[in-house]
């Protein structure tokens, strides 16, 4: 029996806009396998371009005191938080190969407050778990407690921005019923 990976009709690849259609073939080739986000976001081609152009910017950024690791970790927290599977599946895998740690992802996943991480990342993803549930709550007292861990309000604004953003993506995510890649799921292990 085949399980679907949406619940919205996915676009053929060769149907697919051409700059659509390049970046998931450069995914594709990548990664040797296309994962499902791309092909379930593809049904609308002008929200897979604003999804995918807000993902890089806070996923790919470079000049920040987060690490690609630091990042897949707090899309891992804040998914788990919001019972998102594909997403915890998906930055799982990438969070096991970032941070070169096969148990990392599953740990953060299920409690990160009890995970082999550091005194740091636990203040990084208390705020992004904070960012993502409650963020009407947030004071003066996040930003001091960030700081004192060696945060610069750009690495906070990082922290809150992947944390909304993947907030955004796990809702999606749900919505579709997006059933995470197999491959996924051995990936870094």
């Amino acid at each position: 029996m085949s399980v679907p990976i949406s619940r919205y009709p996915i676009p053929a690849i060769d149907d697919l806009p051409a700059d659509i259609k390049e970046r998931v073939l450069a995914v594709q080739e990548k990664a040797g396998f296309v994962p499902n986000v791309f092909l379930a976001l593809a049904h609308r081609p002008a929200e897979f371009r604003a999804f995918f152009a807000m993902h890089d910017a806070l996923m790919e950024k470079r000049d920040s005191g987060l690490s690609s690791a630091d990042r897949e970790m707090i899309v891992v927290a804040v998914s788990a938080d919001n019972n998102c599977l594909y997403c915890v599946v998906a930055h799982g895998a990438v969070l096991r190969i970032r941070a070169k740690n096969p148990t990392i992802a599953d740990q953060v996943a299920v409690n990160y407050r009890k995970a082999d991480i550091t005194v740091q990342q636990r203040a990084m993803l208390d705020f992004a778990l904070k960012v993502s549930s409650d963020a009407k709550a947030i004071g003066d007292d996040d930003f001091e407690a960030l700081r004192a861990q060696g945060f610069s309000d750009e690495d906070i604004w990082d922290i809150a921005g992947i944390a909304a953003f993947f907030g955004l993506s796990n809702r999606m995510a749900n919505f579709l019923a997006l059933r995470p890649n197999d491959e996924f799921y051995a990936m870094g292990r």
